[in-house]
């Protein structure tokens, strides 16, 4: 078999020392060797070279640093115990670009996997690639071994390729970018680099390396920089880093002989919350029934013929549980069988409201009742139903959670006879008010992008699954103004807001419609706005088929009709579902009116969640279908979700415009982060802090951005979800 020059050079390189490595461990497994530092790279290393060092599984860091050859900012996860990813925006100084500013802006992906963990006289062993989609400054690529020498101290050693080699690759700043280098990947000729790194404390870490690195930039034209316009001096880089609190690190360093930089990083945990037990009041505890010779009416459950028997039961079940931040929206009671249908308003994890709720039947059902199903709903619409008889409620409220979930049953949610909504909770109305920061960062042109003002949001519930919701937005100050799309071809240079308004043939450009390059038109608003006005009626056809029509003021950008329908079974990882939009394009003002462009847009989607094995944690999304711009193709999506609730995603869209119909970028892709509010105080919220990291808006791949998609909203009562966080439910 014939292999290519890439692979050659992964063998002849990477896998030897792999082997030879490995050959000498034992049969214990290794454990990850967790870094003490973040390079100005944003990985776990030295200063500027990396080590074999990993971050705790699923951390989320951030890292800027500043020197004279520039700033880099970076945001870094780590995806699997031994994957990290990083993604970074630079400015890099002394390298010049049609603005003549002596600096560019660059984006750039790292990718580390330690192949290899530290294991008696074996150290870590990591293979990484640097900067290897987008213009390339700072590409490079390496493998690294990593070793304890004492508890104190780490010593690194490796070999790198292109800019870790000081042979930088060429760049070549105005094209699509976006793309993979791989051709250049473990090329050029290596040379070695090494860091030695020692924790006087618990909180001061020094470290010193020998750096390749001569900070040089090759255009592909054949112009070299200097960047920072001088050299480093010399090959030794030294650093003082000193730690305070559990995520916060600021260092100094040296880059050779001339130049003395500054970094500030954190890493959070998700699993590491800064109130891990939570400052939630505790549960009522379960109450056991008494002997059937103390209560024999309430034993033979003769109760249940009493017409006013319900009624007043459910207003005291509803009371307990709105003290419990719960509604009790309907219930079915017989005299040895009671369903109610919960919605959750206050618990991140569905399985506490559950557990919480299943105490509070304990105390107000007749003690003839033994079995309890209690029916999650999402927008009034029921999405399953936790079965659990009373008799192992009593049994099992002190051991652990597990027992209690090998004696439940999980299945979809039906609808009972006797079916009895509570008063007051149809129609339901709602509203806040508060503040709002919309950013945007690692826009190559504009960096780091704010906007801060209020918004008032109302939701009206008429009945179940029909929700009237809006929001009015003001803002009050940020550096995000108005502003047209590019001018095709003088790169830098903008239409005018009101030129691009007088020509509406500038909302099209090489047969491709403007769908999303003029996103800056819809911001800058002096006067009040509506992000979003929506009509949405949720139902439920089948006990597992779901749907949705949404009409009205969809998102800032579109208005229109909305329609889905979702397969998902409340006890399989697996769900798929279908989506239809008919949309216009809004005008600038974000008000009522619109503009000419319509387009019907469509996807067929498959999730599956992962919940064995490695990948534990994991949904996979696939879309296939037609987008805004009429363009047809695919999006990829994974989401890593951990049982507190923090969500990390990355998806990538691929459609039939080619990389220069797409434009700068070559295709759509970013990252997603959620983070809930109740792992940063906790105080028990559902309320999260979201956001997408995506450096550029191009109208390949864009899709519109509708509220209360089915899948988000049904999942958090099933299968995966709700027995991933099962263990909060004696909390």
């Amino acid at each position: 078999m014939r292999r290519s020059p890439l692979v050659r050079r992964l063998l002849v390189t990477t896998l030897p020392v792999a082997m030879v490595l490995g050959s000498v461990s034992s049969t214990a497994v290794a454990e990850p060797l967790l870094g003490r530092t973040l390079s100005t790279y944003g990985l776990p290393g030295g200063i500027d070279t990396p080590t074999a060092e990993v971050m705790p599984d699923g951390s989320l860091s951030a890292a800027i640093s500043w020197s004279d050859f520039g700033r880099r900012a970076n945001v870094g996860f780590q995806v699997l115990p031994g994957l990290t990813t990083v993604l970074r925006y630079s400015r890099v100084n002394g390298v010049s670009d049609y603005r003549n500013e002596d600096f560019i802006s660059d984006r750039s992906l790292d990718l580390r996997y330690q192949i290899l963990g530290e294991q008696g006289w074996r150290p870590a062993v990591a293979v990484g690639l640097q900067d290897f989609l987008g213009t390339g400054v700072y590409s490079g690529e390496y493998i690294v071994a990593t070793k304890s020498v004492t508890p104190k101290v780490r010593v690194s050693a490796g070999l790198g390729w292109g800019t870790l080699a000081g042979k930088p690759r060429l760049f070549d700043d105005s094209g699509q970018g976006g793309t993979l280098n791989a051709d250049e990947w473990f090329s050029g000729g290596a040379k070695p680099f090494g860091s030695v790194s020692w924790q006087v404390n618990d909180r001061l870490s020094l470290v010193a390396e020998y750096s390749n690195d001569t900070y040089i930039a090759r255009r592909g034209n054949g112009v070299v920089y200097q960047q920072g316009n001088k050299d480093p001096g010399s090959k030794l880089n030294l650093g003082a880093y000193y730690r305070w609190g559990e995520a916060y690190q600021a260092g100094l360093y040296t880059i050779g002989g001339n130049t003395v930089g500054a970094q500030f990083s954190m890493v959070l945990n998700p699993r590491q919350s800064p109130y891990p037990s939570g400052l939630e009041k505790a549960p009522a505890p379960v109450r056991p029934r008494p002997a059937p010779a103390a209560d024999p009416e309430g034993w033979s459950g003769i109760w249940s013929q009493d017409p006013s028997a319900q009624p007043a039961i459910q207003k005291a079940l509803g009371d307990a549980m709105a003290d419990e931040g719960q509604i009790l929206e309907a219930m079915a009671l017989t005299a040895n069988r009671a369903e109610v249908r919960l919605r959750n308003q206050r618990y991140i994890s569905q399985a506490e409201a559950i557990g919480r709720t299943a105490r509070l039947m304990t105390r107000a059902l007749p003690p003839s009742v033994e079995t309890f199903v209690i029916t999650s709903t999402a927008e009034g619409v029921p999405t399953s139903s936790v079965t659990l008889r009373r008799t192992d409620i009593e049994r099992l409220e002190n051991t652990q959670a597990g027992q209690i979930a090998a004696a439940s049953v999980l299945g979809d949610a039906g609808r009972p006879a006797g079916l009895v909504y509570s008063d007051n909770v149809y129609p339901r109305f709602r509203w806040s008010l508060s503040p709002y920061l919309e950013l945007g960062v690692f826009d190559a042109q504009d960096g780091l992008t704010y906007e801060v003002g209020g918004q008032a949001r109302a939701s009206y519930e008429i009945s179940p699954g029909l929700i009237l919701t809006g929001a009015l937005r003001q803002r009050v100050f940020g550096n995000i103004d108005q502003r047209g799309p590019g001018i095709p071809g003088n790169r830098g240079e903008y239409y005018t807001p009101e030129e691009y308004e007088a020509r509406p043939e500038l909302e099209t450009v090489d047969g491709v419609p403007r769908v999303r390059s003029d996103t800056r038109m819809y911001t800058g608003n002096s006067s009040p706005v509506i992000p979003e006005l929506t009509l949405a009626y949720y139902a439920k056809a089948t006990p597992n088929i779901y749907t949705r029509v949404t009409a009205g003021l969809l998102e800032r950008a579109y208005g229109g009709v909305s329609a889905e329908v979702l397969w998902k079974p409340a006890d399989s990882n697996l769900g798929i579902g279908a989506e239809v939009n008919r949309v216009r394009k809004r005008d600038f003002d974000q008000l009522f009116s619109f503009r000419d462009y319509e387009v019907t847009t469509g996807r067929v989607s498959v999730y599956y969640e992962v919940t064995q094995g490695f990948a534990k944690g994991f949904t996979a999304q696939l879309d296939l279908g037609k987008y805004l711009a009429g363009d047809k193709g695919a999006t990829v999506s994974v989401t890593r979700e951990f049982a507190n609730g923090w969500r990390i995603g990355a998806f990538a869209t691929k459609t039939d415009l080619s990389a220069e119909q797409f434009g700068e970028g070559s295709f759509d892709k970013g990252i997603s982060l959620s983070i809930p509010i109740t792992w940063a105080t906790g105080q028990p919220t559902r309320d999260r802090a979201s956001t997408t990291l995506r450096s550029l808006s191009r109208d390949g791949g864009a899709r519109v951005d509708v509220l209360g998609r089915l899948y988000d909203r049904v999942r958090d009562a099933q299968d995966a979800k709700l027995y991933d966080g099962w263990g909060r439910f004696w909390r």
